[in-house]
């Protein structure tokens, strides 16, 4: 309904049923909740790799092998050296035997002086010798049994299995490459469970204020742009990432992934939930009109006006405004559904203006 003389003519449109979301807005990425980058202990070709991208496996399962010869050999040699030892063990632990009771024979023949003194004397150092040779025997064997359970442990590392059940997301290492974990472990694959998706959201720091752990929050994706999928937010990591000289919080919140429809790195237009409504009478937020903020509580609330036609007559009626954000309200009291208000049509020179703040056309 124009008003006349006004370049800014009003307009009515009437009260409906509908649904009203307070949001702060951001962007994320998924990434599965629990993963691991599956490395290797030992160096050596890669000589066999089982499993490629997307494959299920199981924890336990066999995933690659590294080239065992090199390990096999050292253990092979390890047990050699090993039974080599014991053997000589078994030879020095007689002649001791033999060296004590030779030493027991000449200590009685002293005491009757049949033996001479060299004679005992002898006796004596051999059994000596041959119990400190025991001793060191005895130390190699255990500093050699020490070294083959390293070198068994290093053979077994040449199988690598899949510390988890999931789904191989990436493969790094190629079958027949030649990896060095001499320095640092290099990674063959990583193993995600696919079935609970965590979405990393960047908030910028005029938003974070608003988020509380705990609120409610969901997200689409451009391939289903229409599904929304919920959560609940469990984490603000107060490290910051700067972005174009633009500070970012992530903010963390978990879904379910039961159809294992949503990978690893999709974007995702996130919302979080500061104030919902639904089925609720809403008008457009260029129906109100602040007025000075009342007293309820001890607290002062703004209040707003709206300019509602009866028949042929425009009224102005205060309301009680509930959600609402940068397009819609939610009218907890004083209007109903069905009811006509007023509202501000754009002027000419705003529709006229280029979008985006009255910035010229981009060269």
């Amino acid at each position: 309904m124009p008003s006349g003389g006004n370049d800014r003519p009003t307009m009515t449109q009437k009260v409906v049923i509908g649904d009203v979301e307070d949001t702060v807005t951001a962007v994320g990425k998924l990434q599965p909740l629990q993963f691991v980058d599956v490395g290797t202990q030992v160096s050596g070709q890669l000589k066999k790799l089982h499993v490629t991208y997307g494959d299920a496996v199981e924890q336990g399962q066999l995933l690659a092998e590294i080239e065992p010869t090199i390990y096999q050999a050292r253990v092979n040699a390890g047990e050699a050296q090993l039974l080599n030892l014991q053997a000589q063990l078994a030879q020095r632990r007689a002649e001791g035997t033999l060296a004590g009771q030779q030493f027991g024979r000449q200590t009685a023949l002293l005491a009757e002086r049949a033996t001479s003194q060299d004679a005992f004397d002898a006796s004596s150092s051999t059994k000596k010798v041959n119990a400190a040779q025991i001793a060191a025997l005895e130390a190699q064997i255990k500093q050699a049994g020490s070294t083959l359970n390293v070198d068994r442990a290093n053979l077994g590392y040449t199988k690598i299995y899949a510390p988890m059940s999931g789904m191989v997301v990436d493969v790094i290492a190629k079958q027949g490459q030649t990896l060095n974990a001499n320095q640092i472990a290099p990674i063959v694959l990583r193993i995600a469970d696919m079935d609970t998706m965590t979405v990393y959201s960047q908030v910028s720091e005029a938003d974070i204020h608003k988020l509380q752990i705990g609120m409610k929050a969901y997200f689409t994706t451009l391939g289903q742009s229409g599904q929304k999928r919920y959560g609940t937010l469990r984490k603000i990591i107060p490290t910051p990432e700067v972005v174009n000289n633009v500070v970012l919080y992530n903010s963390l919140f978990d879904v379910e992934n039961p159809d294992h429809d949503l990978f690893t790195q999709m974007s995702a237009q996130v919302f979080f939930l500061i104030g919902e409504a639904k089925s609720v009478p809403t008008v457009p937020v260029s129906a109100l009109r602040p007025v000075k903020p009342a007293e309820k509580g001890g607290k002062p609330v703004r209040g707003y006006v709206v300019r509602v036609k009866d028949g042929s007559s425009i009224q102005d009626r205060p309301v009680e405004v509930g959600v609402m954000n940068r397009l819609v309200a939610e009218i907890k009291v004083g209007l109903k559904a069905g009811e006509e208000v007023v509202i501000d049509a754009p002027s000419a020179a705003s529709r006229e203006a280029p979008r985006g703040g009255g910035r010229g056309p981009r060269i």
